[in-house]
């Protein structure tokens, strides 16, 4: 069936595109394959890519077909472990106890390697032709849509964003989380909906092109009565109508004319403007967010860039120059990288964070980004550092967890530091208590409240802007609260944990890192052990690895002399011998002596053979 001039639509397990030019094609999505069939039908001798535009099965059950062929494959990049990786997905996804009602089983049997994944937010060639790949969440968390000018009109393939005039293909594929608290809950993908709706909108199609049904030869009314519908959908569990106007294109809101805080991040995120037309962000995590997804694996996290843009338009800004993380997690880094590869975004980060960011595998803790977050500027605790008319300070802020920062600057005459998760910020004498953020497993040490404390007493600030809660006005009486607090923190624990066995608030005496790690059989890997004296006088630590069966560590004990509570490391090279079957998540651990006593295996790491 032709759909425009060279573009055709093929009907089989979802509407397969096929864009021609000369004897040449490009489809979006694949279908059951039975499209290679029928080519020359089309005019085609030669398929050069295939877009995907979601990984349901009925998109792709033949793409194996398309890899056989040579085909050139591009995948969404948060869905592209639903496909090429997704023997991995069928191996860990949980069935029992399942809360996690997503459709990411609606994927494919077995997995198919791809050529790379589309370049979200840019326009780049796929055989002969440009396309624009825009994120479109909604059937799924990572749901993409292309457009192409294509015989003198916009075409805007939608996968199943939308189905004909004001329907959608699934609405139970939109409800990506179990029934929860947020606003969205259970609805998340339906605002979704509405905002990749208003989006696919602002790039003026003259024809969507969905993967089930006709094509939509109205885009502005198939969308207004989609939007009207599923607002009313909405609004059904809402105490008050949803605004997804303010959402989409009035994202920031004003703490001062110069710092602007962004109202629709999972995290708040801050833009400090410069009167040079440039903007630095202070976190950016999960831009537009409607509720997150069910599980934890890369397709159900996905970061977007739209509030970007409203920063382009509505203030003047030609460039986000420079990210600043207040610390590692993911609510608050997400967006890192794509920020750098869509607006060549550079990331600086306290040098104590920026080896969590660079290595996430290294690390044993909660709330790691997927990827390496590459820095490109490392900043020395305590020392201030300049970003055109502004002097930023700099300051270790452990306590919501051990790699986190404080910034102080001045902004249109007001003193503020900015303080991450750190604390609540919602302070009202008798009627909101203020909660320490604290964490164990973010290492959390027992004085850290004190110590932040002291800091925001030498600062003085006027303002303090944190991660999820408003702008708090400092006064003296905040101050000296959170002074008290972190005092009476710290002495309860102390009164809690032993007293004469001091392993901290972690209440462990060793890590290993790398905590996860991949060798070759007949190969050799590097473990360290970082170790601590749990007792007030000096001490000798013994340490020794345990191995899976024919493995071997040298040396196969260590001793580390430690003063009374100091740490310290031990290093090993570990050898797996010739002919190590490949296997996942091996365990290593470190068994642990300190003088007379011994701890057992403090710390464990996880070897993959491959």
């Amino acid at each position: 069936m032709l759909v425009g001039s060279d573009v055709f639509v093929f009907r089989d397990t979802c509407n397969v595109y096929v864009m021609r030019s000369g004897r040449q094609a490009v489809l979006v999505d694949f279908g059951s394959g039975d499209v290679l069939d029928r080519l020359a039908g089309f005019g085609v001798d030669e398929v050069t890519d295939v877009l995907i535009t979601h990984h349901h099965r009925d998109q792709l059950q033949g793409l194996a077909r398309a890899a056989d062929a040579g085909i050139r494959i591009w995948v969404p990049p948060v869905e592209r472990e639903l496909i090429a990786g997704v023997d991995e997905h069928w191996r860990t996804r949980r069935f029992e106890n399942d809360y996690d009602v997503r459709q990411d089983r609606f994927s494919l049997l077995q997995q198919v390697p791809v050529t790379g994944t589309a370049a979200e937010y840019r326009t780049r060639r796929y055989g002969p032709f440009d396309v624009h790949t825009l994120p479109t969440p909604g059937h799924t968390v990572g749901s993409v849509s292309y457009l192409v000018e294509h015989g003198g009109r916009r075409l805007a393939f939608v996968g199943d964003l939308v189905h004909g005039e004001g329907r959608v293909w699934s609405l139970a594929a939109t409800q990506w989380a179990y029934s929860g608290f947020h606003e969205h809950a259970g609805r998340e993908g339906v605002a979704a909906t509405v905002l990749s709706c208003m989006q696919l909108l602002g790039h003026r199609p003259d024809l969507l092109l969905p993967s089930h049904g006709d094509p939509v030869t109205d885009p502005p009314r198939a969308v207004a009565r989609l939007r009207s519908r599923m607002q009313a959908l909405l609004d059904l569990h809402r105490r008050a109508p949803w605004d997804p106007e303010r959402m989409l294109h009035r994202p920031w809101r004003e703490v001062t004319p110069h710092l602007l805080r962004n109202t629709t991040a999972m995290a708040n995120s801050y833009a400090l403007l410069s009167d040079h037309g440039t903007a630095l962000l202070l976190d950016f995590g999960y831009d537009l967010t409607t509720g997150l997804a069910g599980g934890q694996d890369r397709s159900s996290r996905r970061p977007l860039l739209a509030s970007v843009e409203a920063l382009r338009r509505d203030h003047g800004v030609d460039r986000v120059e420079v990210a600043l993380p207040t610390h590692y997690h993911d609510d608050h880094v997400a967006g890192f990288n794509l920020l750098r590869e869509v607006h060549g975004t550079e990331v600086w980060s306290p040098a104590h964070i920026a080896p969590v960011l660079q290595s996430p595998d290294h690390w044993d803790l909660p709330c790691l980004w997927y990827d390496p977050i590459p820095v490109d500027r490392e900043l020395p605790p305590d020392r201030p550092v300049r970003w055109r008319e502004y002097e930023i300070g700099v300051h270790d802020l452990p306590g919501h967890t051990l790699y986190a920062a404080a910034y102080s600057f001045t902004a249109d005459g007001r003193r503020i530091i900015a303080t991450g998760d750190q604390q609540t910020t919602e302070w009202e004498p008798g009627l909101r208590p203020e909660i320490l953020n604290y964490q164990y497993r973010n290492r959390f040490r027992i004085d850290d409240f004190t110590r932040s404390a002291e800091l925001y007493r030498s600062l003085r600030p006027e303002l303090m802007i944190s991660g999820h809660w408003h702008p708090h006005e400092v006064t003296d009486g905040y101050l000296d609260m959170l002074l008290a607090k972190g005092e009476e923190l710290a002495r309860l624990h102390r009164e809690l944990l032993p007293a004469g066995i001091d392993f901290g608030a972690e209440g462990f005496g060793a890590r290993l890192s790398p905590y996860r790690s991949v060798v070759a059989s007949g190969g050799k890997m590097r473990l360290v052990a970082e170790v601590r004296n749990p007792f007030p006088g000096g001490d000798t630590a013994e340490v020794r690895l345990v191995l899976p069966p024919g493995w071997q560590a040298q040396p196969a004990v260590e001793r580390v002399g430690l003063a009374g509570h100091a740490e310290g490391t031990a290093e090993f090279l570990v050898r797996v011998p010739d002919g190590e079957p490949a296997a996942e998540r091996l365990r290593v651990a470190a068994d642990l002596t300190v003088g007379r006593m011994r701890f057992g295996q403090q710390a464990e790491a996880l070897v993959s053979v491959r």
